[in-house]
């Protein structure tokens, strides 16, 4: 009952009323309620998805990615493509690394796969001064914004109806001041100052997807960001989701620091999402690394005791966040440590493919304690109640299945049995 109160914002309850073709009551039956999908986010980047789709490796790594990720589709509804416009040194190649190549055929493939499979996509990102196109570098300012406008109109129209949720701008409270190298878009960012990037661009996004859902993404929780975000409200710039990043490499924040993380973005009222999230089941980063990209080990080993840990951080982290009725996404960074990002041990499976405790607990919760499986009896009208989580089913009755969803606005619906 304590857990049922504490997520009814994550609950429904609906009236099934089952008739016959005719019409007529299907009186005193059996008839089971199975939730299919989760109407909440959970999920991972998923970079492999573009190599399966394309087939583009050897058999037998093809063979281990295909295992990878049927393991990720067991307990996950929700991934990210990635979109960086220039080469993530030793992580992605990049989308358009080469000016008018872009990867978009390799992409689409990839997103129509994890579609074909029920899993929403998004994209990220679509502005970021780290990993950006090298060719910006021989434009004027001017050139690069249009070029930047150009990629975004580009992508956003080419992916619609596959990807309609973006990470439009990452990273923008250190953008306008990276000194660690120069790049096209941290110099526009200087002529347009924070609040003037995130207007134009996120303008130019929902121009080209007026549908879309549209994140601002940020890896700063300070009060920067929320000035920054506060300036967008009064600049008039709709947001439909705050992107908080939580890469925990140098340690796991914990409760206290989560509440209030969520406490202090929670005064928007808008919709947030956990984008990046980084729990590891190896030894800790040192604390004095400032850019995580500058901690260089090759052997970062997941350990049993280690990977005991990451299990009880990932179980209170996900249960905390569930329970917020703004967070609407929780998204880890990594799946598997296969290829991970600095080569750290972050994922819920290990180099080898075999789960980790962490993946364990997590299937648990997302498809054990938060998900729905009841079976009720119908009443001499054929009417039947349920209540269960947020999200897709399936109503069995005898060999028939009907699919419906379940929603906040759980009406009376009338199923007839064909």
């Amino acid at each position: 009952m304590g857990q049922t109160n504490q997520l009814a914002h994550r609950m429904a309850t609906k009236t099934i009323n089952l008739v016959d073709a005719s019409g007529n009551p299907i009186a005193g039956k059996e008839v089971t309620f199975k939730q299919t999908n989760h109407k909440f986010l959970f999920g991972s980047g998923l970079f492999n998805a573009i190599e399966v789709a394309n087939k583009s490796v050897a058999a037998d790594r093809l063979a281990f990615l295909e295992t990878k990720l049927d393991l990720f589709l067991d307990v996950f509804n929700f991934a990210t493509l990635p979109f960086y416009w220039g080469e993530f040194p030793g992580y992605w190649e990049g989308f358009e690394p080469k000016k008018g190549q872009p990867r978009t055929k390799e992409l689409k493939a990839a997103a129509q796969w994890l579609k074909n499979r029920n899993i929403t996509l998004k994209g990220h990102p679509l502005v970021w001064h780290t990993a950006t196109a090298p060719w910006l570098l021989n434009m004027t300012n001017e050139e690069i914004l249009k070029a930047q406008f150009a990629r975004i109109e580009r992508e956003v129209s080419d992916f619609n109806g596959l990807i309609d949720m973006w990470d439009v701008i990452n990273e923008v409270v250190i953008m306008p001041i990276y000194d660690k190298y120069d790049n096209g878009i941290t110099r526009i960012a200087k002529d347009l100052g924070r609040l003037g990037i995130i207007k134009e661009m996120f303008a130019k996004t929902r121009e080209a997807n007026p549908g879309a859902t549209l994140l601002l993404n940020d890896f700063n929780t300070s009060i920067n960001y929320e000035i920054l975000i506060d300036g967008c409200l009064n600049a008039g710039i709709q947001i439909d989701a705050i992107g908080i990043q939580s890469h925990q490499h140098q340690g796991y924040w914990g409760r206290e620091k989560l509440e209030e993380v969520l406490d202090r973005f929670s005064h928007f009222g808008i919709p947030i999402h956990f984008t990046e999230n980084t729990l590891l089941s190896g030894h800790l980063m040192p604390p004095e690394i400032v850019d995580l990209n500058d901690y260089k080990v090759t052997d970062w080993p997941s350990t049993p005791e280690l990977e005991e840990r990451q299990a009880r951080e990932v179980e209170e982290m996900y249960t905390i966040l569930f329970k917020h009725p703004l967070v609407e996404a929780i998204s880890s960074w990594e799946f598997s440590d296969d290829g991970a990002w600095i080569n750290a041990p972050s994922g819920f499976i290990r180099k080898d493919n075999s789960p980790k405790p962490s993946y364990e607990v997590l299937k648990k919760l997302i498809k054990g304690d938060w998900y729905t499986n009841v079976t009720r009896k119908t009443d001499d009208n054929g009417m039947v109640l349920f209540e269960g989580f947020l999200g897709d089913y399936e109503l069995i009755y005898e060999d028939k299945k009907i699919t419906f969803k379940l929603d906040k606005n759980a009406e009376t619906e009338r199923i007839i049995i064909q």
